[in-house]
């Protein structure tokens, strides 16, 4: 019988029966026929045969993973116990596609046909303070992958031989199996603090739970303020990614009750909008014990922001280095919670139309989901599906025949036809001619 986490469709990767637990090699040839699309094989294939010719290269972290838990594999992360930047050139010349070399790091980033692939030098990390870019120096393999975050992401796979076994110097293949998240070492969160948002997102995305030492490693580590010892940018980087999950509500709702939204600002309790979006979602998909899919970045954003004052949103965007667009979202979504009163008091359409029409469309999508009021998020819904894109079928040039002067004045009064086909007071062209005449004759007199 398979453990729970391990598929049986993943049983024609190994080289022995899947049983209670993990297998210790994977089959290369199943692997590559299970890679997303012909640019990954391609480079897989490729980097298989530069293996038979010495370089000592792997499969690591992540790939490694989910090809053991029978999940797809995406982008694909390789280390070589050499000079990966030499390798990637190699690579180039042989695949094409864009690349992008880290000579700091010893690391090269390339994109073929679509196709995300990462090449890293084995190397060894030293972190001179909590929370700073590591030092780092070349190294074998075991470094490497005791440089790593979390035990399931800390096994390689050689690309030599036709069924190799995997390296697994952490006990990887024993937590996958018991479906735990573990840190390496007890110092890993004080390394790297961002590792704690890292560690909520794997334990959701896979249904694991955090093994118990690392949990209560992980609450001392944000009760120590570690959060603060990190730059906002590259906490915004992490929640992008939990952002981008297929399910990213779970991911949050964990880290608010573990204090960590709370640890980056205050403010970030994430109460009431994650709940509202999760709801919004879960009656247009139907119930999900899993958590919803569906929500997008701005989505997520726009709850963990809806219910901040101005000020806070504004500390929030510092803090966290928010982009230009995301610090609009979190403006526009902050200005609708102010007006929504307003919004859902709003009689006549021309009214809404003059309250939202400022605000960008992705505050105002993610408000539809997520308004604390269901009259004000429904009124949002109509803006957004038809109010909009009514317009008066009279433009400046029909005005100014009919004697219209140029300037602001003319403006005022396409304003003025634009709200009497909102409001209904003209269905017609020849209702706007004669609202139009009436009101440039009033001007004359």
């Amino acid at each position: 019988m398979a453990p729970p986490h391990l598929p049986r469709l993943a049983a024609s990767l190994y080289e022995e029966p899947v049983t209670a637990s993990v297998p210790r090699s994977l089959s290369l040839d199943a692997l590559e026929r299970r890679l997303p699309g012909p640019a990954a094989a391609a480079a897989f294939r490729a980097l298989r045969r530069y293996a038979q010719r010495g370089w000592r290269l792997y499969l690591v972290g992540g790939p490694v993973r989910d090809a053991l838990l029978g999940r797809p594999v995406g982008d694909l992360d390789f280390a070589v116990a050499g000079d990966a930047l030499a390798l990637a050139a190699e690579l180039q010349g042989e695949l094409g596609g864009e690349w992008r070399m880290h000579t700091r790091f010893g690391t090269a980033s390339g994109c073929i046909g679509g196709q995300r692939i990462d090449l890293a030098g084995a190397r060894r990390e030293r972190y001179a303070r909590p929370g700073a870019l590591p030092q780092v120096a070349p190294g074998s393999i075991e470094d490497d992958l005791a440089r790593r975050d979390f035990t399931i992401n800390a096994m390689a796979l050689p690309l030599y031989g036709a069924r190799p076994r995997v390296v697994d110097y952490g006990g990887g293949r024993d937590d996958l199996a018991a479906g735990v998240i573990r840190v390496l070492h007890p110092g890993s969160f004080a390394d790297d603090p961002t590792r704690m948002l890292r560690a909520v997102r794997y334990e959701q995305r896979l249904g694991f739970r955090l093994e118990e030492t690392t949990a209560a490693q992980l609450r001392q580590a944000v009760s120590d303020g570690l959060a603060g010892r990190v730059t906002g940018d590259r906490w915004r980087s992490e929640l992008e990614r939990i952002f981008a999950e297929e399910r990213p509500i779970p991911a949050l709702r964990r880290a608010a009750g573990l204090g960590l939204l709370a640890a980056l600002h205050p403010a970030l309790n994430a109460a009431g909008g994650l709940e509202r979006l999760a709801a919004a979602l879960s009656s247009d998909a139907g119930p999900d014990a899993a958590g919803p899919a569906g929500a997008s970045a701005t989505d997520c954003l726009a709850a963990l922001v809806c219910g901040m004052t101005p000020g806070e949103g504004e500390e929030v965007i510092r803090r966290l280095r928010l982009t230009k667009r995301q610090a609009g979202l979190v403006r526009d979504t902050i200005e609708l919670r102010r007006l929504e009163s307003d919004i859902a008091a709003a009689r006549c359409p021309s009214r809404l139309v003059r309250l939202l029409e400022p605000l960008g469309e992705t505050a105002l999508a993610a408000w539809a989901k997520i308004g604390g009021s269901p009259t004000s998020a429904a009124a949002v819904r109509r803006y957004l599906a038809e109010l909009r894109y009514v317009r008066p079928a009279l433009r400046g040039g029909d005005l100014l025949a009919m004697g219209a002067v140029p300037g602001p004045a003319l403006g005022a009064l396409l304003a003025q036809l634009r709200a009497a086909r909102l409001d209904g007071r003209a269905q017609s062209v020849a209702d706007e001619r004669r609202l139009a005449a009436e009101w440039l004759n009033g001007a004359a007199d």
